[in-house]
C-alpha cells in the first residue's frame, strides 16, 4: 500500500523517512519528491508497505507526530490522475 507523507522538514533524507515507518513493518520503498530543476525537497513523499493491515497502522500512528519540528500529515496516497485537462479555461479552443 502505497502511504502519502506531507509537511517534511526539507533536511530529511530517504532513509530517515524510511526509518520513521519500519517499526509497522518492512518498508518497500521510501521517496521524496523533489523540485526537477532544483533539486530540493518539495516538502512531501511516499511510503510503500505491501502487508496493508501494517500500512493502515502506520498511518494512525505516524500521522501528526513531529520529524525536525515538522507535524506530519500521513494518509493513503490517491490515485494520481491520468491526464489533464486540455483546456482549462472551459471554452473551445481556437486554431
Amino acid at each position: 500500500m502505497n502511504i502519502y507523507v506531507g509537511n517534511l522538514p526539507l533536511g530529511l533524507t530517504e532513509a530517515e523517512l524510511s526509518s520513521a515507518f519500519e517499526a509497522f513493518g518492512p518498508v518497500a520503498s521510501a521517496t521524496i519528491i523533489k523540485d526537477r530543476f532544483s533539486g530540493e525537497s518539495r516538502g512531501f513523499g511516499f511510503v510503500e508497505i505491501n502487508d496493508r493491515a501494517k500500512a493502515m497502522a502506520a498511518i494512525e500512528a505516524v500521522n501528526g507526530t513531529e520529524i525536525q519540528g515538522r507535524s506530519l500529515i500521513v494518509n493513503e496516497a490517491r490515485p494520481r490522475m491520468e491526464a489533464r485537462p486540455a483546456n482549462r479555461r472551459g471554452g473551445k479552443r481556437s486554431w
